[in-house]
């Protein structure tokens, strides 16, 4: 059983920051890559950021320059620094990890999934 939990969502004004987190636990064999992604109310869940296990960053164009992505890979945990938070970032934000357990040893990784949580950009 794997659990990924999110931290760090709120109510920020338009221009602040926040810093997401985001730690996996359980039987976890390897992780191949971890990331974000939102969901507009209405519309399908897209990728904010995403970093391979040896640092590959990947980021969509309307973040680039002010989200920054990075890991604890010793912890098994994910950070989204968001800086320059605008209210079309408002959105519900989940992390992914793509992942193997050990009873999925010799298998393909998985999706596994975050809870979400709410951010919310406003003055």
């Amino acid at each position: 059983q794997v659990q990924l939990v999110e931290s760090g969502g709120g109510l920020v004004q338009p221009g602040g920051s926040l810093r997401l987190s985001c730690a996996a636990s359980g039987s976890i064999l390897s992780v191949n890559a971890m990331g974000w992604y939102r969901q507009f109310p209405g519309a399908q869940r897209e990728l904010v950021a995403q970093i391979t296990r040896n640092g590959v960053t990947n980021y969509a164009d309307s973040v680039k320059g002010r989200f920054t992505i990075s890991e604890d890979n010793a912890k098994n945990t994910v950070y989204l620094q968001m800086n320059s938070l605008i209210p079309e970032d408002t959105a519900t934000y989940y992390c992914n990890a793509l992942l193997r357990t050990w009873s999925d040893r010799y298998r393909s990784a998985n999706d596994y999934w975050g809870q979400g949580t709410q951010v919310t950009v406003s003055s």
